[in-house]
């Protein structure tokens, strides 16, 4: 059991070869059952489902239903970048907090910060821009990418 548990992440801190097997079984499809994920990778079902919880509870990856927001009532997403002056943080942490934002990346380029936004409609759009994000403390420009079509959303990439 030793063995197994060291043989699961290399010391430069990736993951062994049959954690990436579990993880690509789980985002071709997350209902699959820990007995059939274990007949091809080779192990046990609850050796399986330990290495499972454990790759949850180290926040290497999470089980979640992906949603199509159209069909749901959301109407309107956007991607929006954002300059900050100022801490990056300081701009950051506020805006995880909003409900309408999907995921919220430091990047390098023309903006400090981009999120994704998703929101009912045009008008709960504006009042997020307008009332909440432009708002923030650091916040010297917004610019606004509103989405007219999704052609592809995908979790199923892989580990590579």
């Amino acid at each position: 059991m030793r063995r197994d548990r060291d043989r699961r992440v290399s010391p430069g801190g990736g993951l062994d070869d049959v954690a990436k097997a579990i993880i690509e079984h789980l985002q071709n499809d997350g209902r699959q059952s820990y007995s059939a994920i274990a007949k091809d990778v080779g192990l046990s079902e609850a050796a399986v489902r330990q290495r499972v919880q454990r790759l949850l509870d180290a926040g290497v990856m999470q089980i979640v239903a992906v949603t199509d927001p159209l069909q749901i009532g959301f109407h309107r997403q956007a991607m929006i970048g954002l300059q900050v002056d100022g801490e990056l943080e300081t701009v950051a942490r506020p805006l995880t907090e909003l409900p309408e934002v999907a995921y919220v990346v430091t990047t390098a380029g023309s903006f400090d910060l981009m999120i994704e936004v998703v929101c009912e409609d045009d008008d709960q759009l504006l009042e997020l821009l307008s009332g909440r994000i432009r708002n923030l403390a650091g916040v010297r420009s917004t610019e606004t990418f509103v989405y007219l079509k999704l052609n592809k959303q995908h979790y199923n990439w892989g580990t590579r």
